[in-house]
């Protein structure tokens, strides 16, 4: 399996979905409508110093449906070079000794925690224990 993540200026979106749908790619994915940030282009921050904004399109597949989806995406960024449309991948490499239960092939190994107690908050003069929001005595 392959995640593919589309990110790109809401002034290419159709085009993008019409390429995905003219080669019968992409059918299931994960819309992000509303997204900012910095890339290699201008800054997509929709505020009034950076009007534009991105959306994304997250869509898992096997290799090859991945292989057309950036032929798809390839192509509409051809014809509108300058509006920051992005595309990653990502590959599935799980190890076949992996035998833990996982959802549709994807499995998480996380880190075993260092502390058991809550981290500690470093300011320029002291150092705190953070116990959670304060309650009020009643």
């Amino acid at each position: 399996m392959v995640r593919i993540e589309i990110i790109a200026n809401h002034s290419v979106e159709d085009n993008i979905l019409e390429a995905l749908q003219e080669r019968g790619v992409g059918k299931y994915y994960t819309k992000y409508p509303t997204v900012h940030g910095v890339g290699s282009s201008n800054p997509r921050m929709g505020d009034a110093i950076w009007p534009e904004e991105n959306f994304a399109l997250v869509i898992w597949c096997e290799k090859t449906e991945a292989e057309l989806i950036e032929q798809a995406v390839a192509s509409v960024k051809k014809d509108f070079p300058n509006e920051g449309i992005k595309v990653f991948c990502l590959a599935e490499n799980l190890p076949s000794s992996v035998s833990e239960p996982r959802s549709r092939g994807i499995a998480l190994a996380l880190p075993e925690p260092k502390h058991t107690t809550p981290p500690m908050i470093q300011t320029a003069t002291s150092t705190t224990m953070y116990n959670g929001p304060e309650k009020e005595n009643l």
